[in-house]
């Protein structure tokens, strides 16, 4: 038979406290409960209770252990000789000690609550080096109370007649007394970790620029054409912010640019827009925007459909090429920043790289992630770039990279943290939307907020998607995005650089498609903290492969 110890392995201070605290353990019996180092702090001062030991039907025992030489002289405790001798209060400090503890436990409502009365309670020192006569008694220590070296066989017993010997007149306390010190004693109303602290926690980390991006930074002080790549939650959107304020107002004695900072998705752009509008106007880049509202920049007044390829891949670029010539000095740009460039046609960069003041010297950076190329468009700039790597996933957690890991263009390797594993929810391509929709409710029950979830489908888009859109247009559907109120319905393809903290993916078609384990790589991609993926497992086995299939649980 043990005693149960709490907690499993404590540090002790001294050698005689872990002696008396093993020997407890060893000598009680299995329905004992041992806790060591415990701290109480009252009106008064702070006790330290080296041992207390609960026996149900016995009573409750604070135990003073003092190791060394511990003797009395002149009618003061004291330890050591010489410089190293010194005045101690085992007794005060045992008889305190269990003052201390009785009025905490019993002034806790649920102890009071209860309308439990008092229980037995002694106080005791062990001196596991010392060596006691037998006739050995002081005033306010009778032979009893003490331990010492000889006593230490029969440790549990002696405690056993401790409780009964100092306050016989109280109820021994019972089983479920014991369990409930042990509650009081864990404290109360303490504050939870929760998932939604967790994940801000995560945020606030990923929102940190890492050594690995700030040594990126560091070195595109030196040089101008830079092409930075890097898997989903790389944090190449927040680095892409970073360099456009670093232009934008000069940094380490170079001229402040004239800076634009682009991307493709109207999404990113409005969150572009949304994080520059909070910055000092002295580092917001001259223009930030889609490849579209640069062409209206421009002058460009009239747009084709989106259906209208021709338009988008050779007449927009052609027009705007024209146009730029007739853009004043003042209106160009030293440096252009381009996020998610990948999504860029061939012809597209022509145009953008003669808004520059120097085509031939000017600033160009570019982010990019060739896995994550949606569209089936593979233009690059005319120029010559550096490519720098980023394989760290800092937005999303590990369990979610893990299922997404297969589909990056690198080896990632993980510094979001740890999270919820990822959930995998079977369902038709019919049923999908319908069995996706069923998820929310369970997700706003555990406690995440509206503002905290997506759901994202990777085929049709969602009603509640088709209905914003036409009553808002696109850009009052955009601004939904940050409603604090309500979750958000959205498509993988305009969800690029974009993340939310839950994501249902609903994976609601029938069979793959072009570019679908690109677009599965960015619906797997969108969660920093929670993932849920709904979908029939043969078409996202073959959207994704075996290894995402196998991580996701579906073979």
């Amino acid at each position: 038979m043990t005693a149960h110890g709490i907690p499993d392995d404590p540090q002790f201070a001294t050698e005689s406290e872990r002696e008396v605290w093993q020997r407890l353990l060893k000598q009680g019996h299995d329905d004992w409960t041992v806790l060591a180092n415990v701290r109480l702090t009252d009106e008064k001062k702070d006790h330290e209770l080296d041992v207390i030991v609960l026996m149900p039907d016995v009573g409750v025992v604070v135990v003073e252990v003092k190791g060394g030489d511990l003797r009395v002289e002149d009618g003061e405790w004291v330890v050591g000789s010489g410089k190293g001798r010194r005045v101690v209060h085992p007794v005060d400090q045992g008889r305190d000690g269990k003052y201390a503890l009785r009025a905490y436990m019993e002034r806790d409502p649920r102890w009071k609550g209860s309308s439990r009365t008092r229980v037995r309670f002694g106080h005791a020192i062990a001196a596991p080096y010392t060596h006691l006569s037998d006739d050995f008694e002081t005033p306010d220590c009778p032979r009893w109370m003490i331990s010492g070296c000889g006593d230490q066989a029969d440790l549990a017993g002696r405690l056993w007649d401790v409780a009964a010997r100092q306050e016989g007149g109280h109820r021994v306390p019972t089983h479920d007394d014991c369990e409930l010190i042990v509650e009081i004693l864990k404290g109360r109303n303490l504050p939870q970790r929760t998932m939604l602290a967790e994940s801000d926690e995560r945020e606030a980390r990923a929102d940190r620029l890492t050594i690995e991006q700030a040594t990126i930074l560091g070195v595109t002080r030196l040089m101008n054409r830079v092409e930075v790549r890097g898997g989903a939650g790389s944090g190449k959107t927040v680095l892409a912010l970073t360099q456009a304020k670093e232009l934008t107002r000069g940094r380490h004695g170079m001229p402040a640019q004239r800076v634009a900072l682009l991307c493709y998705s109207v999404g990113l752009a409005s969150w572009f827009k949304r994080y520059m509008g909070t910055v000092d106007r002295k580092h917001r880049p001259a223009f930030v925007g889609t490849f579209e509202e640069l062409a209206a920049y421009l002058g460009v007044s009239e747009f084709g459909g989106r259906d209208d390829t021709d338009f988008w891949e050779n007449r927009l670029p052609a027009e705007m090429t024209e146009r730029v010539g007739d853009l004043p000095h003042g209106k160009r740009f030293d440096a252009v920043v381009v996020d998610e460039a990948q999504d860029f046609a061939d012809g597209w960069w022509t145009p953008i790289m003669r808004c520059l003041h120097d085509e031939d010297h000017g600033g160009v950076y570019v982010y990019s992630d060739e896995n994550q190329r949606v569209f089936a468009r593979f233009g690059r700039p005319p120029v010559p770039l550096v490519p720098l790597v980023l394989d760290t996933c800092l937005r999303n957690t590990r369990q979610i990279l893990t299922s997404f890991a297969p589909l990056a263009p690198m080896r990632m390797y993980a510094g979001g943290g740890d999270g919820p594993e990822v959930t995998y929810v079977e369902a038709s391509a019919e049923d999908a939307l319908d069995v996706a929709d069923d998820q929310i409710d369970p997700l706003l029950e555990e406690g995440w907020r509206p503002e905290d979830v997506a759901l994202l489908t990777t085929g049709a888009r969602h009603p509640e998607q088709v209905a914003l859109q036409e009553s808002e247009g696109q850009e009052g559907y955009w601004r939904t995005f940050w409603d604090k109120d309500c979750v958000f319905y959205g498509h993988v393809l305009g969800c690029k650089g974009l993340e939310r903290r839950v994501v249902v993916l609903c994976v609601n078609e029938r069979m793959p498609r072009e570019r679908s384990r690109e677009r599965l790589y960015v619906g797997l991609s969108r969660a920093t903290d929670k993932l849920v993926v709904v979908g029939p497992p043969d078409v996202i086995a073959e959207m994704g492969g075996h290894e995402v299939a196998k991580r996701l649980g579906l073979s």
